[in-house]
């Protein structure tokens, strides 16, 4: 069923209202509704002006394959918004294009060359979006990456109305700002050309064989103040109950061969059910296979030391949670050997929780980007609120008991108790249509292991 925009998300609609400019961006922490509210404010002046359609969102992969068009499923406001991908090959890219229903688009980063090479003169967005406009920090107006060289051909000469979305516009200081506004004013504000803001803003140290770039003690106040008329930064403690969690589902869809194995593993699971009948103790060890795959690896037999990877979905979801914190130390939660051999190896800055003292020290002190720890070995007495505030379930699991105790690790609770007024942001990855929805529901107290394994069983063979 799809939500209702009700006054619970009018911190949405404060940024909803903002984006009606023609060229403006917006701030916001983690969780805080940028997506739907854009979507809404797209809604708006599509009605208002017909030239507005369609709208262009660049946004990493998955969030242009998945999160848009999902957002656009959730609310019924926006149940007349159709979000067609422009993913896959160069055909299905192509495809999507003509698709005439479609009131936004959405490509990746990558793809942006190609846009532009193929629609020519015939650019057809007069309304762009850039989701983690952090992408665009690089620009240069004579260097800098391609993508964004490429779309600078378009910004200003073929696009009307600029939104840039970010929950961290400066994730490596104010350095950082230049190459994004440009996009909105072209160099209005913050000097003509990158060499123009750092002589303005920033004085050469010598270190050594380097230069570095610090900024004057005037800058933040001064460009703050350049910015403030096209920028609204919101805050999550101005919207929310910091004595709650703010949680996101982040969902992924199994690929085709992936899918495919599931509902082979998935009847050899129902068998035993019907067999031997299921408990508490037993769900998880019937489930386990079922729930492996679904995280993106398998062990062939029970016992096996080794896996096989069978897709990468919820690494690429991971990926964007991380992009989306912008360098904040994120808590990451996981189930099997299989998941932290992969969290690992995609991620080897990242530190396994264990029984030295140090690695605590270490998280607290802030020089861990990543932990990742098992809710097993994460129990009651650990005091991890010092190294973060964002926790990731790559897997969720049945034990009730110790996915709360992980949460606590670095909770509400805990935040407040260490001093800290921020908001804890809770995001659980969750694969569709699998074993991973019916935990969810167990976590959130819908029923007991056995009656929820029970229902799924009886759906599916409907």
């Amino acid at each position: 069923m799809a939500k209702a925009f009700t006054p619970r998300t009018y911190q949405s609609e404060i940024i909803a209202q903002h984006l009606t400019q023609e060229r403006c961006a917006t701030w916001a922490g983690m969780g805080l509704g940028k997506t739907v509210a854009t979507l809404t404010s797209i809604d708006a002046m599509q009605l208002v002006d017909s030239a507005a359609t369609p709208a262009l969102v660049l946004a990493p992969l998955r969030v242009a394959q998945s999160t848009w068009p999902d957002e656009a499923k959730k609310w019924a406001h926006l149940s007349g918004i159709e979000v067609q991908p422009i993913v896959g090959s160069t055909e299905e890219r192509k495809r999507a294009l003509r698709n005439k229903n479609a009131a936004v688009f959405s490509i990746n980063y990558e793809n942006i060359p190609w846009l532009v090479d193929t629609l020519g003169d015939d650019w057809m967005f007069n309304t762009v979006v850039a989701d983690e406009s952090t992408k665009l920090k690089g620009f240069r107006t004579r260097q800098g990456g391609v993508r964004a060289q490429a779309l600078a051909k378009v910004a200003h000469a073929k696009v009307k109305n600029w939104i840039n979305l970010t929950g961290t516009p400066s994730p490596n200081g104010l350095v950082d700002l230049w190459g994004q506004t440009w996009f909105l004013d072209k160099g209005i504000r913050l000097g003509r050309s990158f060499t123009a803001f750092e002589q303005r803003w920033f004085q050469s140290i010598a270190r050594g064989d380097y230069t570095e770039k610090r900024p004057m003690p005037f800058a933040q106040e001064q460009i703050q103040d350049k910015l403030r008329d096209i920028c609204l930064t919101l805050d999550a403690k101005d919207y929310f109950d910091l004595k709650e969690p703010i949680v996101s589902e982040v969902y992924i869809d199994l690929p085709g061969k992936a899918r495919t194995i599931y509902k082979e593993l998935e009847k050899e699971m129902f068998v035993q059910i019907e067999a031997v009948g299921v408990d508490a103790v037993s769900a998880a060890a019937l489930s386990s296979k079922c729930h492996q795959l679904a995280n993106g690896a398998i062990y062939p037999e029970t016992g096996s030391t080794s896996y096989i990877e069978v897709h990468d979905q919820k690494l690429q979801a991971l990926d964007s949670i991380i992009n989306e914190a912008g360098g904040a130390p994120i808590l990451v939660s996981y189930t099997f050997k299989s998941d932290i051999a992969r969290l690992q190896r995609a991620y080897p800055k990242g530190r396994v929780l264990d029984d030295n003292p140090q690695t605590i020290r270490d998280w607290n002190a802030g020089k861990i980007p990543l932990l990742f720890a098992h809710p097993a070995s994460a129990g009651h007495g650990l005091n991890l609120q010092d190294g973060g505030n964002i926790i990731v379930f790559f897997s969720v699991d049945w034990n009730l008991e110790q996915h709360l105790q992980i949460i606590e690790r670095i909770g509400p609770t805990r935040q407040m108790q260490a001093g800290y007024d921020r908001a804890v942001f809770l995001y659980l990855i969750l694969a569709r249509d699998t074993v991973d929805e019916t935990i969810l529901q167990r976590l959130e107290g819908k029923g007991s292991v056995q009656d929820l394994l029970l229902n799924a069983m009886k759906k599916r063979k409907v």
